[in-house]
């Protein structure tokens, strides 16, 4: 048990699945050193991820949510099996910079995806840039999404941005219900970009900036750029990776 650390969140379902992996880990040997279960869904697995951004540990998520994107599926005859085999990928977050209405700035980490979204019934108004180059002088919209290719298949789809593969090495820019330009879809930039997304109207049109699940308000302007330095080191069952997950939901797109 010293070399495998169990997290799990407090639901009924979790703490059970937790006791049973305990068990199992009593009973047998782990090959593997140095790892970290996550028992819950995908929110409980990027919280946990955050916490701990400047460790080694390889994470293997256990889902006891509804859907869990970013876990593997729970078997209690396979676990210790599952564990040695597993199969390692290696993915950074986005960072996001935002100085607010009374210029203070602050700075959050996101594994999915940095959403500017309008803070009242009035549309945001934005521009974007990559670097020195613009992308879009005037976005009139609900508000403006930037995706990991590993996020592109949760809020990203939701708002018909594209689904990216792991290895992309790319970010997406998808608008949120785009009112001006109307037809704009968005971007698919590479992700040694930096991205500068300004709030045109903030006194008219507030915006709130969320990374994840943190958000923060009154935003004025939002630098996103993927965080090179912070490497997560996810596990996942031999033939059920992360990257086949997004071949399906790729799939699932193409058919639908």
């Amino acid at each position: 048990m010293k070399k495998i650390q169990i997290i799990s969140d407090k639901n009924q379902r979790s703490l059970r699945i937790k006791s049973l992996i305990q068990k199992k880990i009593i009973q047998n040997k782990v090959k593997r050193l140095n790892i970290t279960i996550v028992i819950g869904g995908d929110g409980f697995m990027l919280q946990t991820l955050k916490k701990n951004r400047k460790s080694k540990k390889f994470f293997y998520g256990v889902n006891s949510g509804s859907y869990g994107f970013l876990m593997n599926k729970f078997s209690s005859k396979n676990i210790i099996s599952n564990l040695d085999k597993a199969k390692m990928i290696t993915i950074s977050p986005l960072e996001m910079s935002v100085k607010n209405n009374k210029n203070y700035t602050k700075k959050h980490i996101a594994i999915n995806e940095v959403s500017i979204l309008r803070q009242s019934r009035q549309a945001a108004s934005l521009s974007i840039n990559q670097g020195s180059k613009q992308i879009i002088k005037r976005l009139v919209s609900d508000g403006v999404l930037v995706s990991t290719p590993a996020g592109s298949t949760a809020y990203n789809l939701s708002v018909h941005g594209p689904i990216l593969s792991l290895n992309s090495k790319k970010l997406s820019i998808s608008p949120i219900s785009p009112f001006r330009p109307r037809r704009w879809k968005g971007k698919i930039v590479s992700d040694r970009s930096k991205i500068s997304i300004k709030n045109l109207n903030p006194k008219k049109r507030p915006i709130s900036a969320v990374a994840d699940n943190i958000e923060i308000r009154n935003a004025k302007n939002i630098v996103v750029k993927t965080n090179q330095k912070i490497k997560f080191n996810l596990l996942y069952d031999k033939n059920k990776s992360l990257q086949k997950k997004i071949k399906l939901e790729q799939l699932r797109r193409e058919t639908s």
